[in-house]
């Protein structure tokens, strides 16, 4: 494979010491590494007079690249086109790994998966010819593998078209997860803006030993922090055991760290690191971080007091550290191995695992593969079988050749494995799940990152659990999820109680990585010529039209769409799965909206009241309904609303069919910044109790609108059926710049007009 952007990278390393030196007298004090690489990243080096606070100021940001992976990447550049540039500002790359159903095996699955999506692989390599982005084909692998491969450097800013972009911070970047309108603005050439985040510090001590692994430190953060205690923040690891992590373990960590609703998560340059690069092929990358190794990780007086540089610590001592396993139906619920048997009785989990599936972008490497690998050939020499299905997802075609080459993929087909595509598969519900049955629990068991109710195979009965992989292959052999591999036996083919050891691996290849065809397509130097088509009869891809602009008052005579109780992820809002085949026509993804979200009034999914006929209808429909009649509509939600994915197509499907506001407890980060990139209202409750006083059949006005400012509530007025009328206020959080995005009708209309 080519080196990629070494150009650039050292360009980014010649200028920082400077920069470093900038912000260092800017503070006058140590710095964290995440204060040295946003303040490396200031738009056009633009130093404040004084640090940004953390929590409260919006920073522009110049990234050195972006990457999108193929189900938002349709979205972001169909919106790109209407822009009006040439070619893209910065290193951008479009990875096809989501629209690759699981079904039977990887090479028929990527043969049908060629067929199905032929359209959508056509555009996006087309666009991507034209504009000057690199293409990597169906199989080529998972984008957040192939990019810490390929493109990730220490030090570096990368902005992702998916929540699990953060798995790059596994190799000392700042890399967070955007909707498509925020890959835009830095491929259009302007700035990025963010939210000056704060700070959490974690500290590692010790060595994990036995079954522990890096998966498990994350699980024990889940736990701690909760699915929006990372909200706002940067996590950053350190310590001594921060040192004792692989590479790509540290990558695993990060990854997760999406999870808890952080903005990203990263560690310090350190040996792992360099290895790991000079073992991708990228000996000069970790020769220039070598040279410049001293500001690509916190400065020492911050990790020796670390409570007075970090808004929030926490310490885990690896030694001490046990393997977890999370869930059901959210990756937060930590239950350390030695309780989990006792908590799978006492809550009545479906004790009998059916599947066991490792890989995904969480769990991939070369070393999560191996250390599974000696568990399976255990099995063999124990005489050992499976007692549940097991599946097998590599992380890219580099890392699939490497480990067929080694025999590991061997090991794992002799008891049982299948291997499935280089692609997400299962993890974003893309699976064919050959026992489905909607109507009966039972309980599978992944080395994924989420775990959200129906995420992986569309059942709302499936309990899914997540732990690593090890913890996974072993448990497949025990089909039992009260088995513990750290103290437990199992009954072999001979009736024989057998103990299995503690998995053994390889951080890296020793005969390192390898790859006939890694999938790369180099776009054109001149793409003028390159001829974009879409046809108006398509039902996957649809061109954009511009969504209108404020009217100038303020909002009165909306209806209430839905009323969401409880959990509402953006898998609720806009559903994964089979729906991805519509990620580039944006009206027939709308059908949906909302349809999984479960409506406070009646206990029911994907049924609303009407308000203008009475009767009740599905979501989208009756949103459809709303927009004919020119009449708005209002999201109503609570705490942490759109958590999960990064997909844009949460925000833009209510903008689309005529919702005006979406009103909650609180916001995850991302779609909070996607609906205002979009030209909506997000608002959230000034006092959490007024949720309570929203009924079905209200009229809804928003009023101020005409006064909108930063940090100046509006106000909600409520006209009930019965005609008294309750007014509260309603926070936000836009700025200047944000307020001109809402009266513009969308940040894409004010970039078409910069640069018209």
């Amino acid at each position: 494979m080519a080196l990629f952007d070494l150009s650039m990278i050292r360009k980014a390393y010649e200028k920082l010491p400077q920069r470093i030196a900038q912000a260092r007298a800017l503070f006058n004090r140590p710095l964290t590494l995440t204060e040295k690489i946003l303040y490396a990243h200031l738009w056009e080096d633009k130093f404040p007079a004084q640090p940004f606070q953390r929590g409260k100021d919006y920073v522009d940001y110049a990234p050195d690249r972006v990457a999108m992976q193929d189900a938002t990447a349709q979205m972001a550049l169909l919106q790109f086109m209407t822009a009006g540039r040439k070619k893209v500002a910065v290193p951008s790359t479009v990875h096809c790994d989501h629209l690759i159903q699981a079904k039977t095996g990887a090479k028929s699955d990527m043969a049908d998966a060629l067929d199905i999506n032929r359209e959508v692989y056509d555009f996006l390599a087309s666009v991507s010819d034209k504009y000057g982005i690199g293409f990597w084909k169906a199989g080529a692998g998972i984008i957040h593998q192939v990019v810490l491969e390929n493109y990730a450097f220490p030090g570096g800013m990368m902005i992702g078209t998916d929540s699990h972009t953060v798995n790059a911070g596994g190799l000392g970047m700042i890399a967070i997860g955007v909707g498509g309108a925020d890959a835009v603005d830095v491929m259009a050439g302007m700035a990025w803006e963010l939210l000056n985040p704060k700070i959490i510090g974690v500290k590692l001590t010790g060595k994990m030993n036995g079954w522990t692994s890096a998966k498990d430190v994350i699980l024990k953060v889940a736990g701690i922090l909760t699915v929006k205690g990372g909200t706002g923040y940067i996590v950053e690891y350190f310590g001594e055991g921060a040192a004792n992590i692989s590479c790509t373990g540290k990558g695993t960590i990060c990854n997760m760290g999406a999870e808890i609703g952080a903005t990203t998560s990263l560690f310090g340059y350190d040996d792992t690191m360099s290895r790991y690069l000079r073992s991708t092929d990228r000996t000069e990358v970790a020769d220039l971080a070598d040279a410049v190794a001293e500001h690509l990780t916190g400065d020492a007086a911050v990790y020796a007091n670390p409570e007075q540089y970090f808004d929030q610590v926490i310490e885990i001592n690896l030694d001490e550290l046990e393997p977890h396993v999370n869930g059901p139906f959210t990756p937060d619920l930590a239950w350390p191995i030695s309780q989990f048997a006792q908590a799978v009785r006492d809550n009545n989990y479906p004790r009998q695992l059916e599947v066991g599936l490792i890989g995904s972008c969480t769990n991939s490497s070369y070393e999560d593969l191996s250390r599974s690998a000696s568990i399976a050939r255990q099995a063999v020499d124990k005489r050992l079988r499976a007692k549940a299905e097991f599946t097998i997802t590599p992380g890219s075609e580099q890392v699939r050749y490497t480990v067929e080459r080694d025999g590991i993929l061997s090991d794992f087909d002799k008891i049982g494995g299948m291997v499935l595509a280089n692609a997400c598969g299962p993890c974003i519900g893309q699976w064919a799940r050959h026992s489905y049955d909607p109507k009966r629990k039972n309980s599978i068991i992944t080395s994924f990152n989420r775990n959200f109710a129906k995420r992986n195979d569309g059942n709302p009965n499936t309990f899914a659990f997540v732990a690593s992989p090890e913890i996974v292959t072993a448990l497949v052999l025990a089909g039992d999820l009260t088995f513990n591999p750290l103290t437990d036996t199992l009954l072999n083919q001979d009736g024989e109680a057998v103990k299995l050891d503690p998995p053994t691996g390889f951080e890296l290849p020793p005969l390192g990585f390898d790859v006939q065809d890694a999938g790369y397509q180099q776009p054109a130097e001149d793409g003028s010529s390159v001829n974009v088509v879409v046809s108006p009869n398509s039902q996957r891809l649809q061109l954009l039209a511009p969504f209108a602009a404020w009217e100038g008052t303020d909002l009165r005579g909306m209806k209430l769409l839905i009323k969401v109780q409880g959990k509402c992820t953006t898998d609720h809002i806009s559903m994964a799965g089979p729906w991805l085949r519509y990620r580039g026509h944006l009206d027939n993804i709308s059908n949906n909206l909302l349809i999984s979200a479960l409506n406070t009034f009646n206990g029911e999914t994907n049924l609303v009241q009407n308000q203008l006929s009475g009767e009740f209808g599905a979501v989208p429909d009756t949103a459809r309904a709303y927009k004919a009649a020119n009449v708005g509509s209002v999201v109503v939600g609570e705490e942490n609303y759109g958590e999960g994915s990064s997909r844009e197509h949460a925000a833009m499907e209510p903008r689309h069919l005529g919702v005006r506001a979406v009103l909650v407890k609180s916001f995850a980060r991302i779609h909070e910044t996607n609906l205002k990139k979009q030209g909506m209202l997000a608002l959230t409750f000034a006092d959490k109790a007024d949720y309570d006083k929203v009924r079905q059949d209200d009229s809804i006005a928003i009023k101020g609108l005409t006064a909108f400012a930063p940090n100046v509530p509006l106000t909600i007025e409520l006209t009930h059926a019965d005609g008294t009328v309750e007014s509260f206020a309603a926070n936000h959080t836009y700025n200047e710049q944000q307020i001109e995005w809402f009266k513009a009708g969308g940040a894409l209309n004010v970039i078409r007009r910069n640069l018209a």
